[in-house]
């Protein structure tokens, strides 16, 4: 007897998790492979997916949060268990800070044995590590709920202020089968997962009313203002508006440095002067030195209000009384604001504008004149200004920046010219960002990438610059080399054979790392050497790496932020 019956198609959970991600619109996971997630990476590339293979598990999850910056789509970084989770735990918590959508997935430990500690491989109970750090933290473990736990995350990462989300999937999950057509009928394509939320009429008008009446207007861009591509009604509320513009370091190009209404260089005396502050996507933490004291000292110190823009209203008050919050999401109310203020928009008092660009055009040609010097060895501003003219002329390359000094200065010198184009430490200041964010940004966008990086602050991802040449990715690396943190004078005061803690080894070469993994290494001390290496790199798109020699008492302690490193009583006395 002939049994014509077939077996129903089936369908496991590595197929399910990639199927559920594919169906999102997400293509890219960045990731170092592991048990028990060796074969997910594998899958994911036979499907299609651009699978990108770290040699650490926090550069990917930084590549993954900078991915998510510049597409609205979570980057999706994926880590084995434990040790691997927790190196991936910090570039989550990060994302989160900086209100960058990215999904950490880990696999991780059978629920059984981690509940009852009975010792399994790398056994810990990542959910509960990752609750508190991140927005939001699900664990799957049935096959036919992947496809609710993906959508779960993604609707966590993206909606109201975008976040960083933890999946858990236990090693148990990926081999669960299901029937296919009851698979692909459990997956969950997610709509609008970051929904409009328009302004209340009342709130926008009470912004314009307290606008009309400024006499001391200013505008304030953050980052959020960028993750929002919102650049056209931004750039219409500046112009619309006329008043003044302060860009927080990410959020440089929403419009060009060099529009007549940016304040950049005018910094100290907007904040200590404005009477009337408009926050874009920006919130008043330590950057801003939290809205009070000496910063926002001066004649307005007392009465100064603002108006603060921002999708949750939680944040409202949260370092200053906000005099007119503005709740929603950044395009919505910024619009608002432009049609409210119509054709016949007052302008600012020409004497606060007036005031503000005197002292903007001062300090530009004073500026002017110290980046048109020449010192031997190189400091940081004749290095610098190279890397300024390369992007001058190449707007459309991404700049990365980390570091102390390095990061001070590229700040104020390097100019962007185009939105989303400048990656930095963010919200934490935090090392470490470097090839992470710099191997996203070539991932992503195809552009070059120009990553500015202090010598200190390369050595914590600077292994990553195999992974660059690995995927021959469109990344030149420069290496601001002055021989230790901050700078490579200082000694053991006791006179120990051991060099002080900030010294690293002296003229270094790190062009030869480059070089050992089949890229481009070039060695400069002059900013002519430097110049030749930067437009060949930009010119071939070759994984490039220059070690750019500079004077190692240019430096001081902790670059711009001094402040907050604390003195000893020992060494005032």
């Amino acid at each position: 007897m002939t049994n014509d019956t077939q077996s129903p198609e089936m369908i496991d959970g590595f197929h399910l998790v990639i199927d559920a991600l594919k169906l999102n619109g997400i293509d890219t996971i960045f990731g170092v492979p592991g048990i028990p997630i060796t074969d997910l990476t594998r899958m994911a590339q036979a499907e299609g997916m651009r699978v990108i293979s770290f040699r650490h598990e926090q550069h990917a999850g930084n590549a993954a949060a900078a991915a998510g910056f510049l597409t609205q789509k979570p980057g999706i970084a994926l880590t084995v268990s434990a040790p691997g989770f927790l190196n991936g735990l910090t570039a989550l918590t990060n994302a989160t800070t900086n209100c960058f959508p990215m999904i950490l997935i880990s696999g991780s430990s059978e629920r059984e044995i981690v509940d009852l500690q009975q010792g399994d491989y790398e056994e810990m109970d990542q959910l509960a590590i990752a609750k508190p750090l991140c927005k939001a933290a699900f664990r799957v473990l049935h096959a036919e709920d992947i496809g609710v736990g993906v959508a779960r995350a993604i609707r966590a990462a993206l909606s109201g202020r975008p976040g960083g989300v933890y999946l858990d999937l236990p090693a148990k999950l990926f081999a669960q089968t299901m029937e296919a057509g009851a698979g692909k009928a459990s997956l969950i394509k997610v709509v609008d997962p970051a929904p409009r939320q328009i302004p209340a009429p009342d709130s926008v008008q009470r912004a314009l009313d307290l606008l009309k009446g400024a006499k001391r207007p200013l505008i304030l861009l953050g980052k959020g203002a960028a993750y929002a591509q919102a650049d056209a009604d931004i750039r219409a509320l500046v112009e619309t508006s006329g008043i003044p513009y302060l860009p927080m370091s990410m959020a440089k190009g929403l419009l060009p440095d060099t529009h007549g209404q940016s304040a950049s260089a005018a910094r100290s005396y907007v904040l200590a002067e404005a009477d009337v502050v408009l926050l874009v996507g920006a919130r008043l933490n330590w950057l801003l030195s939290h809205g009070k004291g000496k910063t926002w000292g001066g004649p307005n110190a007392a009465t100064r209000q603002f108006i603060q823009i921002d999708i949750a209203p939680t944040e409202i008050d949260s370092n200053v009384a906000i005099a007119a919050p503005l709740i929603g999401d950044i395009g919505s109310c910024v619009s608002a604001l432009v049609a409210g203020m119509g054709s016949n928009w007052a302008k600012p008092p020409a004497d606060w504008t007036g005031a503000i660009y005197e002292r903007r055009d001062k300090n530009l040609a004073k500026m002017a004149a110290t980046l048109a010097l020449s010192p031997s060895p190189m400091n940081f501003h004749s290095a610098l200004n190279v890397i300024r003219n390369v992007v001058k002329a190449r707007p459309d390359a991404i700049v990365v920046n980390e570091g102390a000094n390095t990061l001070d200065f590229a700040r104020s010198i390097v100019d962007m010219y185009e939105p989303r184009k400048r990656l930095d430490v963010g919200t934490w200041g935090i090392m470490g960002i470097g090839m992470g964010f710099s191997i996203a940004a070539a991932v992503v966008t195809g552009k070059p990438v120009i990553a500015i990086e202090g010598d200190s602050a390369f050595g914590f991802s600077g292994m990553e610059v195999e992974t660059i040449c690995r995927y021959n990715l469109p990344v030149c690396v420069i290496v601001f080399n002055n021989n230790g943190i901050y700078r490579g004078i200082d000694v053991n005061p006791t006179g120990g054979a051991d060099v002080a803690p900030t010294v690293f080894v002296k003229n270094a070469r790190y062009d030869k790392m480059m070089e050992a993994f089949g890229g481009v290494g070039a060695h400069a001390t002059t900013p002519q050497e430097l110049q030749s290496a930067l437009d060949e790199a930009i010119r071939s798109g070759k994984p490039t790496l220059i070690n750019a020699v500079i004077d190692e008492t240019a430096g001081t302690e902790s670059g711009r932020i001094t402040s907050l490193n604390p003195t000893s009583a020992a060494k005032k006395k």
